[in-house]
């Protein structure tokens, strides 16, 4: 595994609420509801040589958020696409993590507080490799917590809120000694990990969980492309947690690991092969500004 990541801003200048503050110099109320209640949304980018990998996406997908959360984002997506640009430059950081978030203020600190005041900001920090020797692969557990289904929370916002077990089930794969835990749906299923979705290869195919309960996740996205071109075919479907060990390959991807191989999967090996390798180098290829061939 790479160095441990600090994994957030601790310096320069950050955008809140439409001005670039310094980060000491930025502060919002104790009694913010995001805080208390969990109303917050929030995007996860990867820069590369200093432009943002699929910048327009992620903010459609942040206001998107917004609303599956019941209030509007304050801010255009044009708004959002410039601020990022301009922190990104004024950082000077060119291999960097940004993370804009949305969230409801503290005018009222209750349950219903649909007259708050929507509040964003963006921060931006250095960022280089997540997993130092990707083919080496990492090690999965099997989360206790489930993923629930979307009659029991908006599942397509990237909020807050739905990372609490996400966090719980992290800490508890570190604990024992594993890099991440698989969680599995509310009806037994394999859902996503902690923080990004899952791949598998059978037979030269890819298989994936169906995202009716999961985010839409952009790198996702980029992997079914990159199948596309490369003539793949991928297998959106339900997977039972007893298939696992029919699969030869599996890797996990997301904005903050990009793509990276898995080799045991609590107790379950995969060896990192050929499918896996393309995708790192033709990811590779397309977050640097590159196209596949």
């Amino acid at each position: 595994m790479a160095k441990k990541l600090l994994f957030r801003q601790t310096s320069g200048k950050l955008w809140l609420d439409g001005e670039f503050v310094d980060y000491d110099k930025a502060m919002i109320s104790v009694q913010t509801h995001g805080l208390h209640y969990g109303s917050s949304v929030f995007e996860g980018e990867r820069a590369y040589g200093g432009k943002i990998f699929k910048s327009r996406a992620h903010t459609d997908r942040l206001i998107q958020s917004c609303r599956l959360m019941g209030f509007a984002l304050p801010y255009s997506a044009a708004d959002i696409e410039n601020a990022k640009r301009e922190l990104r430059e004024r950082s000077g950081i060119e291999q960097a993590y940004v993370r804009p978030v949305a969230w409801r203020g503290s005018e009222q600190l209750g349950v219903s507080a649909k007259e708050n005041t929507i509040h964003a900001a963006i921060a931006i920090w250095e960022m280089t490799t997540y997993f130092a020797d990707k083919m080496k692969g990492i090690r999965l557990t099997i989360a206790d917590w489930r993923r629930p289904p979307s009659v029991c929370a908006p599942v397509k916002a990237k909020a807050a809120g739905l990372y609490m077990i996400c966090t719980l089930s992290k800490d508890a794969a570190s604990e024992a000694g594993y890099d991440d835990a698989l969680m599995l749906d509310y009806e037994g299923r394999v859902a996503e990990c902690t923080g990004a979705h899952i791949f598998f290869v059978r037979d030269g195919e890819l298989h994936t969980p169906s995202p009716e309960w999961i985010l839409d996740g952009i790198t996702r996205a980029t992997v079914m492309e990159i199948a596309k071109v490369r003539g793949l075919t991928v297998h959106e479907r339900h997977i039972m947690p007893d298939e696992l060990s029919s699969f030869s390959e599996c890797f996990i991807v997301g904005s903050a690991v990009e793509i990276t191989p898995v080799n045991e999967i609590k107790g379950i090996s995969y060896t990192p092969a050929d499918i896996s390798r393309q995708m790192i180098a033709d990811y590779d290829t397309l977050i640097h500004g590159g196209t596949l061939r």
